[in-house]
């Protein structure tokens, strides 16, 4: 097993790679490393393991993630959050029966 990172551009690919490596799950981890006055730095990162571990992260633009689509929040704090149900719904529309865990959980 070669367990080299691998990071993947766009969605269509890792989707893609999804279907042709047939992985046992898909990991997500919701990373919010803090805001600033010109950019927010909320992001998902998707994660199958299958040889190498093929990673993808999506940014905002908007109210949503680039690619995926997926909403970010706002919080009673005024805070921008993407949320787990959200993620979980979308990654099952996607890749159906797949089980869709959460990096905090594994």
């Amino acid at each position: 097993m070669s367990d080299r990172l691998v990071r993947v551009a766009k969605w269509a690919e890792f989707k893609r790679l999804v279907e042709e490596l047939k992985p046992d799950s898909i990991v997500y981890n919701i990373e919010q490393t803090g805001i600033s006055k010109t950019r927010e730095f909320t992001s998902l990162r998707i994660i199958i393991s299958s040889k190498n571990y093929y990673v993808y992260v999506d940014f905002p633009k908007g109210d949503a993630l680039r690619e995926t689509g997926i909403p970010i929040h706002t919080d009673k704090s005024g805070t921008r959050c993407i949320e787990d149900n959200d993620i979980r719904t979308f990654l099952k529309g996607e890749f159906g029966a797949l089980p869709v865990y959460s990096y905090w959980i594994t």
